[in-house]
């Protein structure tokens, strides 16, 4: 490729940076009034929902609130960060009582973009007192399956790109968190400011130009730019690596640097601060069948379910696919057999990259940071080890197995201690079978 063309993608992931820093110093003309807000509401026995009001509320040294005639309350705050905030359960009304007694007071992560909304679940009647026999119920085990298959939808979808590359080069790449971070700040900057917050002079121009837009467009452009950066770091760094003869080793350090270098970017351009998406940032959860699900979350998970559908039926049915696969099994006999082996890596850098994307968009749902990539991956690499280097269907299967295990041992362990199981079974893995579940044994030396 011209080196006029590399410079034009250096160009544009470097401008999306710049964007990001934009973000940091201009999101405090977004909102100079920051507050906690919720709605207290419950269900009475008819099914009808009912709103309270005369509930006290407080945050330590800032200020207090009471509910109004709508159930409604908000508290101003000084400045974005964690606070915790407090109900007195005394001024419910009679019969009145929070589902969860331990959850009377809860963490809001301010952001500069706006309130942050907290939601008290109420119910009718006695509260549920976590306890060692409750936490065994079918409720329980039920709902933290539900939450570990969602947490697996997520992995799966950065796993899949992370084994791919390594089967089709044999590298293990530790930048791939960062591409899962950059999907989540990629999708913060298009929500909140479009590409305005790159280029001032498109102020007048419709959404995504001239603002933000929504956020499942968002996703796409975050989708898109994940892509972009996955091509540009294959075309640039290791594609020159391979070509000048670099040992996958060295390779491998190279991408710990490279890891490192793209996390303090982030940091310097998207400061440090939490952040939350303007769209879907919190929703008060739906109950079916004993669990409850955000309609967030839901639709994530059939996105989800949809997208590994479709990158299964592409793997297996496309000539592409076929193509990443026969690199992935055996690279020389793909090439002696006339495939354009550095047009597959390729191919598989953009699509493993904007998986890594599209993962990090949900995984931003709670809170945007910077090194949100970091924190899960170890998650990836346990899901990816469990299931098979180099296997795409194998990522799938550990990364479900890895989302149900962490949250099953929250029924014996601190919900904080959680992931450190993915590291037990990273461990296990190696020790019991090294190729994974769907990989294969090996002849080594």
């Amino acid at each position: 490729m011209p080196k006029s063309r590399i410079g034009r993608w250096l160009l544009f992931v470097l401008l999306s940076l710049s964007g990001l820093g934009f973000g940091r110093f201009a999101s405090a003309e977004v909102s100079d009034d920051l507050g906690v807000i919720g709605q207290l509401q419950y269900t009475d026995a008819v099914g009808a929902k009912v709103l309270v009001e005369g509930v006290s509320l407080a945050i330590d040294d800032v200020g207090s609130a009471v509910s109004g005639k709508d159930g409604t309350f908000r508290i101003p705050v000084p400045a974005p960060g964690e606070y915790t905030i407090v109900l007195d359960s005394a001024t419910l009304p009679t019969g009145v009582v929070l589902r969860e007694a331990e959850r009377a007071s809860l963490v809001a992560k301010v952001s500069e973009n706006g309130d942050q909304r907290v939601i008290f679940p109420l119910i009718l009647g006695d509260s549920v007192v976590a306890s060692a026999e409750n936490n065994f119920s079918v409720r329980r085990i039920s709902q933290l399956t539900l939450e570990g298959i969602k947490l697996g939808l997520y992995l799966a979808m950065a796993a899949i790109g992370l084994s791919l590359i390594f089967g089709t080069t044999g590298l293990v790449n530790f930048a791939h968190a960062e591409l899962i971070t950059w999907g989540t700040l990629m999708a913060y900057f298009f929500n909140v400011y479009g590409l305005v917050g790159t280029f001032g002079f498109l102020s007048f121009l419709p959404a995504p130009f001239g603002s933000g837009v929504n956020f499942i467009v968002a996703t796409l452009l975050a989708t898109v730019a994940g892509g972009v950066l996955g091509y540009v770091l294959n075309r640039v760094v290791f594609r020159t690596s391979r070509n000048a003869g670099v040992s996958l080793l060295a390779q491998m350090v190279m991408t710990i640097g490279l890891s490192i270098f793209l996390r303090y970017v982030f940091v310097y351009f998207f400061g440090s601060r939490y952040r939350v998406y303007l769209d879907y940032a919190s929703q008060r959860a739906n109950t079916f069948w004993g669990m409850e699900l955000t309609s967030r979350d839901a639709v994530a998970m059939a996105v989800s379910v949809v997208i590994l559908v479709a990158v299964g039926l592409g793997l297996t049915r496309t000539k592409t696919g076929r193509a990443m696969r026969a690199v992935s099994d055996n690279r020389d006999l793909a090439e002696s057999s006339g495939i354009n082996v550095e047009k597959v890596i390729s191919q598989v850098w953009i699509f493993g990259a904007a998986l890594a994307a599209l993962s990090g968009t949900f995984f931003g749902f709670d809170t945007v940071k910077w090194d949100l990539g970091t924190r899960i991956l170890l998650l990836v690499f346990a899901a990816v080890t469990l299931g098979g280097l180099g296997t795409s269907f194998g990522a799938l299967v550990g990364a479900l197995i890895v989302g149900v295990v962490i949250n099953w041992s929250t029924l014996v362990i601190d919900t904080e201690l959680k992931n450190m199981t993915a590291l037990i079974v990273l461990i296990l893995a190696l020790l019991l079978r090294p190729q994974g579940i769907l990989g294969k044994k090996q002849r080594i030396g």
